[in-house]
């Protein structure tokens, strides 16, 4: 018999981009780090947080940016314009901002229905009123048929940071407690399930969500909060191993504390998907003082948001810095790494 000599391969190399490159896991960390940070690298962008804070005047902001490509546009729970200001208003929260303004750039293609594009904008209109923000300038285009898929959306955000605020990754401590708001990978399944035709009468709906107001409840109540981070592309796993990578600490999370659907676990089982990567737009973790544990919970149950808030884990010193753990029902702790690909594309 011939010997038979096993290597791991060299990472695969690319001369374009692939699908895998936006799906907030592997291949788009090495995008960002190394094409598009090094060029753009400055100190508000090193933050590496959700939003980039800024001193104007006297005045602490938070400014960011998003766009979406979701297919499809409607679905249960919401439609892409729902979602284009959800997710602005979620990243300007996660800064410890409360969102004052908001833009809208739409990409359209030719041929697109006039009624679903006014009902895109109305959706947008209407989220923005209930969250008590403007969407005060913007921008259209439109393609040649055939060229944009229906519809994408732009949009950008200005939020105020009270001055005692300072919510960074960069605050993360060991014996933090790591809080989740509700469930997992609800978002990411629904609209798949209705890509797919599967999700029957509607069963599955997306946690779409505006959370800056939960979020803002929190920061009245003068908690410590070391960081958040809102739980989208990539999901829960991504999120957490990024947050890990930017703060220098090790975190362990506990695989029985999290609430995962039924419906979303069965969906996940069958179709091959695992929960800890998929999407949400409705969920974030939060990273606290030990001390401040149940006052947290406490406080997020209070809110309609936040009535499965719950305990996950821990920031600790046992595990290599920047390493997240999972801690199994078995008590085997599995080391979890960001996907090299793109498990669900065109999903936010």
């Amino acid at each position: 018999m011939s010997n038979l000599e096993l290597n791991c391969p060299l990472p695969l190399q690319y001369e374009q981009i692939v699908i895998g490159h936006g799906g907030g896991g592997r291949l788009m960390q090495q995008l960002i780090e190394q094409i598009i940070h090094p060029i753009f690298a400055n100190p508000i962008l090193n933050q590496k947080h959700d939003s980039a804070v800024v001193t104007v005047n006297g005045a602490k902001l938070a400014f960011t940016t998003d766009s979406y490509v979701i297919k499809p546009l409607f679905f249960a729970g919401g439609d892409i314009g729902k979602l284009a200001v959800c997710g602005t208003l979620n990243d300007l929260a996660m800064s410890g901002a409360k969102p004052l303004y908001l833009s809208c750039a739409l990409i359209i293609e030719e041929g697109f229905p006039l009624k679903d594009l006014q009902r895109i904008v109305q959706s947008m209109q209407d989220t923005a009123q209930q969250a008590g923000v403007f969407i005060v300038t913007g921008d259209t285009k439109v393609v040649d048929k055939g060229k944009g898929d229906g519809l994408y959306i732009n949009t950008a955000g200005i939020g105020l940071i009270a001055d005692n605020s300072n919510v960074l990754p960069s605050r993360i401590q060991v014996g933090d407690s790591i809080i989740i708001n509700s469930d997992i990978a609800r978002h990411g399944m629904a609209i798949m399930l209705e890509r797919e035709g599967m999700n029957f009468d509607n069963s599955l709906s997306s946690d779409c969500a505006d959370l800056s107001g939960l979020v803002h409840s929190l920061m009245q109540a003068e908690l410590d909060i070391h960081c958040m981070r809102d739980l989208t592309r990539g999901g829960l796993a991504s999120g957490l191993i990024e947050l890990a990578t930017s703060a220098q600490h090790a975190l362990e999370i506990n695989e029985m504390a999290l609430p995962i659907q039924p419906a979303v676990q069965s969906a996940c089982d069958i179709l091959g998907f695992d929960p800890l990567y998929i999407a949400n737009e409705g969920c974030f973790a939060l990273f606290v003082p030990e001390a401040q544990t149940e006052k947290t919970l406490t406080l997020l149950q209070q809110h309609p948001l936040g009535k499965q808030a719950c305990l996950i884990g821990r920031v600790n010193a046992r595990h290599p810095q920047g390493q997240v753990t999972l801690r199994t029902p078995l008590g085997i702790s599995r080391v979890l790494d960001l996907l090299s690909g793109e498990q669900l594309p065109r999903i936010c």
